[in-house]
C-alpha cells in the first residue's frame, strides 16, 4: 500500500491552520507526512509513565503510536471517498489498454503524476508530467535525518525515496490544461493518481479519468512507451531490483526466458563473492592488527 502524507492532506480535511502540523517522515515507506502536536496535550498522564532520562524516547514512541493509528484512519476514510468518486462516475475509471484506445481515437491527454525516479525509466508517448509527489530534494537537518532513517529502514532494498508533496500540483495542471479538458490521470500502481483526480474533481475538472492498478498493469501493446525499460519495471529500485528479487521483474523472467533468469543469477553469485572476499579482508586485517599489538 502506497501511503500519502501532503500539507493539504488528500487523506484528511485542510488543517485549519496549517502552522500547527510539523513533518513527520514515515520511515518504512519513504514518505513525509503531517501531524498535529497538540493531539498529543490532552494525553492522560497515566498512559505515558517514563523516568526523567527517557522522557525524549517515550515522547517519540507515543508520537509514533498515535501517528501511525491516525495514519490509518485516514487511509480508510481516503480509501471511502475515492471508491464513491468513482462509484457516482464523477471520476471515470479505464483499465490500461482502454486508457491506450483513448489516447489514440480521441486524442485524451495521459497526465502522468509519478515522481521523477519512476517517470524517468517508462514514460507513455506523447504524456505530461506533473508530478503530485517528487523526491525530496531539500538537504536541512530535519530532511537528512528523515532520509538516511528511511534508507536505514527498507529505502536500501526497496528503492524507495523520501517523497515530498508538490503544492502546487493543481495549480501547474491548471496552467497548462483548461478545466473540460478530457484529462487520464496515471501513477505507477494507482493510488497516487486517486488522490490527484480527487483534487483536480474539487479544483472544477469534470472529465478525470483514472487508470486502475497504474502504469504497472499496463501490457507493453497497450500504451505506447518511451524509455529505457518497461512500465511495469519503472516503480522498483534498490538492492532487490539489482538482485531481481520483485514481483515484476519475476513476471518478466517468465517472459524472457533464462537468460534473463541467469543474468540476475550471475549478480548473486557476485554479491556473495564480494560478501566472502570482505569478511576474509576483515578478519586478515584484525589479525595483522593482533600482531602489531603483540609486537
Amino acid at each position: 500500500m502506497e501511503v500519502l502524507g501532503v500539507s493539504v492532506s488528500p487523506l484528511t480535511s485542510t488543517p485549519s491552520n496549517p502552522r500547527n502540523y510539523q513533518h513527520y517522515s514515515n520511515h518504512r515507506f519513504g514518505k513525509t507526512h503531517f501531524f498535529n502536536p497538540s493531539s498529543l496535550k490532552h494525553k492522560p498522564l497515566h498512559q505515558i509513565q517514563f523516568k526523567s532520562s527517557c522522557k525524549g524516547i517515550i515522547k517519540a514512541q507515543a508520537v509514533d503510536e498515535d501517528y501511525e493509528l491516525k495514519q490509518v484512519k485516514d487511509m480508510a476514510a481516503a480509501r471511502k471517498r475515492w471508491e464513491a468518486l468513482v462509484r457516482e462516475e464523477k471520476v471515470k475509471m479505464l483499465t490500461p489498454k482502454e486508457a491506450g484506445y483513448a489516447i489514440q481515437l480521441s486524442g485524451k491527454t495521459l497526465l502522468d503524476v509519478r515522481p521523477s525516479t519512476e517517470h524517468e525509466k517508462a514514460w507513455v508517448k506523447g504524456s505530461t508530467w506533473i508530478p503530485i509527489f517528487d523526491v525530496d530534494t531539500q538537504f536541512d537537518a530535519g530532511t537528512l535525518s528523515r532520509k538516511v532513517t528511511s534508507y536505514m529502514m527498507g529505502g536500501w532494498w526497496s528503492g524507495v525515496p523520501t517523497l515530498s508533496y508538490d503544492k502546487q500540483f493543481v495549480s501547474k495542471v491548471m496552467e497548462k490544461f483548461p478545466k473540460d479538458t478530457d484529462l487520464i490521470v496515471a501513477c505507477q500502481k494507482g493510488l497516487r493518481s486517486l488522490a490527484a483526480c480527487e483534487q483536480l474533481y474539487n479544483a472544477g475538472y469534470t472529465n478525470v479519468f483514472w487508470i486502475q492498478g497504474g502504469l504497472e498493469a499496463a501490457e507493453e501493446e497497450d500504451l505506447e512507451r518511451e524509455g529505457p525499460q518497461p512500465l511495469k519495471l519503472a516503480g522498483i529500485g534498490g538492492v532487490s531490483e539489482f538482485l531481481g528479487w520483485t514481483d515484476q521483474q519475476r513476471a518478466q523472467a517468465a517472459k524472457e526466458g533464462w537468460g534473463y533468469k541467469l543474468m540476475f543469477s550471475a549478480r548473486l553469485v557476485g554479491v556473495v563473492i564480494a560478501a566472502d572476499a570482505l569478511f576474509i579482508g576483515v578478519q586478515q586485517l584484525a589479525h595483522y592488527l593482533q600482531d602489531i599489538r603483540a609486537n
